[in-house]
């Protein structure tokens, strides 16, 4: 196949690949939607029962053949940035489901992650290929990673304190899981061609290598799938930005690979990296109308519980009329109403007391106080 055919097939296997993992993400979305909030073994059964899940499954497994197909016909500075399509995709893919349309704010986010996820991936491919980790240098880096990821997936964030949501923590958690994963790949690939540093290694070495990279690429997945309870846009945009970041990490410390141009290469990355912090937070504060309206019609029913918790003392307060015991106050407040005239003789001391004021009727207290006195 000549280089300018290879080329296209690279590109349209990178936008299957884009396509695969935007519709695994929008799926997993909906998912965590669905899904009650649970945690434990309960919610990785109830999880492991959903068809859907598996759906996303499949199509995350398809994004990643794609991935490597694309690698094979096309160089990595093409097909990494084509791979950062998928948050390009999956907002219009996500608010179609969502029958709603993407805000203003979230393609502004998804354009200026997209111009950071671009840079950062056009200086840290290596300028030559680097080693594969040792099987020492694969275990430290396995051990480290899950003590990060464990903070990062347990971390108790709260939003009104100005701190990145929790969302946010699984979805860098899940990044850094898949990008170990993809480099402890590349130490199995070299086991594998009996080409691992250090020396031939032995069959449990070898498994437990594969044991490694199966836990990290499960963890990735469970990870990304508890970050979406929170939203698409925003944990996605995390999920691109901190695999690629993971790898580059391990690659430079590890490996002796380096950023292109040298210290130019570093103040590209740094900028890359603000750049695509800056859609991070757009994508997080960018949200549809429904949930705006939702916002709203929860501010009007804390209103009228205000209300009502006002107006509730204060008609408490207001005192009801009072019966009082004789005629006067039977022909006043009685059920039944009673003539006037001729009433029963009552004794001395009733007749001292005044008949008390009701509200607003003072007026016809005193008429009937004054027939009261005149009939004894």
């Amino acid at each position: 196949m000549n280089p300018a055919a290879g080329t296209v097939v690279a590109v349209l296997l990178s936008l299957v690949s884009a396509a695969g993992y935007a519709l695994a993400a929008v799926a997993q979305s909906r998912l965590a939607a669905a899904s009650p909030a649970q945690d434990g073994r309960g919610a990785l059964r109830a999880l492991l029962a959903r068809g859907q899940w598996w759906s996303a499954v499949g199509l995350n497994a398809a994004g990643a053949l794609a991935h490597v197909a694309a690698l094979h016909y096309g160089p990595l500075t093409l097909v990494q940035p084509l791979g950062a399509l998928t948050l390009v995709a999956a907002l219009p893919l996500g608010a179609y489901a969502a029958r709603r349309r993407v805000t203003r704010t979230e393609w502004r986010g998804a354009l200026w992650t997209l111009a950071g996820l671009v840079g950062l991936v056009a200086v840290t491919g290596p300028t030559a290929p680097g080693e594969a980790l040792s099987l020492r240098e694969s275990l430290v880096v396995a051990a480290a990673t899950a003590l990060l990821i464990a903070a990062l997936a347990s971390g108790r964030h709260h939003p009104a304190k100005g701190r990145a949501p929790r969302g946010l923590g699984h979805a860098t958690a899940s990044g850094i899981a898949s990008g170990v994963a993809s480099a402890l790949t590349q130490t199995l690939t070299a086991a594998l061609a009996l080409e691992l540093p250090g020396g031939k290694p032995s069959w449990w070495q070898t498994a437990l290598l594969a044991v490694l990279i199966s836990a990290f690429a499960t963890g990735g997945l469970l990870l990304s799938q508890a970050a979406y309870r929170g939203g698409l846009a925003a944990p996605l945009a995390v999920v691109n930005l901190s695999n690629p970041a993971a790898a580059a990490i391990i690659g430079v410390a590890l490996l002796g690979e380096t950023f292109r141009a040298g210290a130019w290469g570093w103040l590209v990355a740094a900028g890359a990296s603000l750049v695509a912090a800056r859609g991070v937070v757009l994508l997080t504060k960018g949200g549809s109308p429904e949930a705006a309206a939702v916002a709203g019609a929860g501010a009007g029913a804390v209103t009228e519980s205000v209300a009502a918790a006002v107006t509730g003392p204060v008609a408490a307060a207001v005192p009801e009329p009072v019966a009082v015991a004789g005629p006067a106050a039977m022909a006043v407040v009685g059920p039944t109403p009673m003539p006037l005239t001729n009433p029963p003789r009552t004794p001395r001391e009733l007749r001292r007391v005044p008949t008390p004021r009701l509200g607003g009727r003072g007026g016809r207290g005193r008429e009937q106080e004054m027939s009261l006195n005149s009939s004894s």
